[in-house]
């Protein structure tokens, strides 16, 4: 396994916004990131990232920590919205972007030597302007640039459950998009699963939906046969996920 860590501010950022005393906007659900905003993001997640890269390295890892603007290789796009009701104009979250392209040199050029990427969620403009993305965004347009095997999205929820609450451990993409047209899955929760969805569309041979609040959720989900979290595939097939899961289940 050659693993790629992609992490995003955590309670960490809003702690540090009401401490200092600043207020936010938000729009259509998102943070507005104004300079000052950025410049704390900026701030929080290269603490968070040192604070990770050392605890792997702590644990027999070899962790190289970085960001979007080292090597240039997350380029950015400003993130805009449809305007809402009588608004005329797109909506402008400021520092907030999309990955526009993901050039791997400087990942692969590390995977190579074994050290463990841990990648900020920040990206470079055209003019050398930093935005904030998605992390499950950036894991996801990563793990497709690189032809991943798996994508694994640590969340704080179990996962895609069905109409009774019963969580669904395997799905294909398609399923996935029958279970929004039947009601099952609403568009918040469409939302959420769309990196992984766009990911198995792209490569990616399966994407995990875990619940970090779960001991050791990684190791149950990829090492044994009932999983923990709801898999995510591609309708082609076949890939590690199915291999895998055969190995522990046949005799």
């Amino acid at each position: 396994m050659s693993p790629i860590v992609v992490h995003d501010c955590g309670p960490q950022f809003t702690v540090l916004l009401d401490r200092m005393g600043v207020q936010s906007t938000f729009r259509k659900g998102m943070r507005v990131i104004d300079d000052k905003t950025m410049n704390l993001v900026e701030m929080v997640l290269g603490e968070l990232n040192q604070e990770i890269v050392g605890l792997i390295n702590q644990h027999g890892g070899k962790a190289v920590g970085l960001g979007g603007q080292d090597g240039k290789f997350i380029r950015a796009r400003k993130k805009l919205f449809p305007p809402e009701g009588d608004e005329k104009e797109a909506i402008d979250l400021g520092f907030v972007g999309d990955v526009a392209f993901i050039d791997p040199e400087i990942i692969d050029l590390l995977r190579s030597r074994d050290f463990i990427p841990v990648v900020m969620p920040i990206g470079v403009g055209s003019e050398g302007e930093a935005y904030l993305i998605d992390a499950d965004v950036v894991a996801g347009k990563l793990a497709e640039t690189l032809k991943a095997e798996k994508l694994i999205l640590v969340t704080n929820t179990p996962g895609v459950l069905d109409r009774q609450g019963k969580l669904v451990n395997g799905l294909t993409a398609s399923e996935i998009e029958g279970l929004f047209s039947n009601g099952t899955i609403d568009a918040e929760m469409l939302s959420s699963l769309n990196p992984a969805l766009a990911a198995v569309k792209n490569g990616v041979k399966a994407a995990h939906i875990i619940d970090g609040r779960i001991s050791n959720a990684l190791l149950l989900e990829v090492l044994t046969d009932e999983g923990v979290g709801t898999t995510i595939r591609s309708d082609e097939g076949p890939h590690f996920f199915v291999d895998s899961r055969r190995y522990f289940t046949e005799p």
